[in-house]
């Protein structure tokens, strides 16, 4: 049996290992959105992959902090009546300004929901947007993408096709297209543009006026709803009267075919 004598310097040794194999905590961590803009997201064709893709209306939120070492630009998607999970809709842009550095993340996909709505090229334009005012000399990292996303042969070309568009290297390990990373590039690189026709912001007002010409909308569609009520009652009780004078008319024919049955075999 072994005996292991604990001495201070040997804890301290242990400590500092740890410490060391920990990486270290990002700042502003818990950040939440701060800012908010209305989005629409224009009706779309129904998608075989994704489904129905009908008008909708989404919000935008984000938040952003500096320092001398770091910058951070937090966006998130907020969907009105719907819950999504926390790795969702969620796209950090980090600046390290000690090693010139550009980091899309948190992680290594960008899960978004309603997917196939210009989301997230959106987010990705607007993160680039903001790191190309100041910082467009900089590297952006890269990053291995994610195994579940090479599973499906569409939902890889799609995602490759996304990255492409945006100003990513894509590249793969094997010829399975499994192991797929994106390249180190510049930030000069990333498109800072997206698709408009699929997705555009909002402004106040332009919501109060599409608010108010719903409502205009609504007030004429319950105008045209009641004439046609009218039409309906009406036509209703024409109807009614027209049964009427029918089972009249019938109870007569019958009356006068049974008088006349009666008077000819009476004789």
């Amino acid at each position: 049996m072994t005996n292991t004598e604990t001495t201070p310097e040997s804890t301290a040794e242990s400590t500092a290992e740890t410490a060391a194999a920990e990486p270290a905590a990002l700042p502003w961590a818990e950040v939440q959105a701060e800012h908010f803009k209305m989005l629409r997201l224009a009706p779309l064709a129904t998608d075989r992959a994704t489904g129905a893709r009908p008008l909708r209306f989404v919000q935008f939120g984000y938040a952003e902090r500096n320092n001398q070492d770091h910058s951070l630009l937090r966006m998130v998607i907020q969907l009105p009546g719907q819950r999504v999970r926390s790795e969702q809709n969620l796209l950090d842009i980090r600046v390290d300004h000690t090693t010139r550095r550009v980091h899309f993340g948190p992680g290594n996909s960008l899960e978004i929901e309603p997917a196939n709505r210009g989301i997230g090229r959106f987010l990705v334009a607007q993160g680039a947007a903001w790191a190309k005012k100041k910082w467009s000399h900089y590297r952006v990292d890269g990053v291995n993408l994610s195994n579940k996303d090479a599973l499906n042969e569409a939902t890889r070309l799609r995602r490759d096709h996304f990255l492409r568009i945006q100003g990513f290297d894509v590249a793969y390990a094997d010829v399975q297209h499994l192991k797929g990373n994106v390249q180190p590039g510049k930030v000069s690189n990333v498109l800072d543009s997206w698709n408009t026709e699929k997705l555009q912001f909002v402004e106040i007002l332009e919501a109060a006026q599409m608010l108010q010409q719903a409502e205009q909308n609504l007030a004429e569609q319950a105008v045209k709803l009641r004439k046609e009520e009218e039409k309906v009652s009406k036509f209703k009780r024409e109807d009614s009267g027209l049964r009427f004078t029918i089972t009249c008319l019938v109870a007569f024919t019958v009356f006068q075919a049974g008088l006349l049955i009666w008077i000819a075999t009476h004789r």
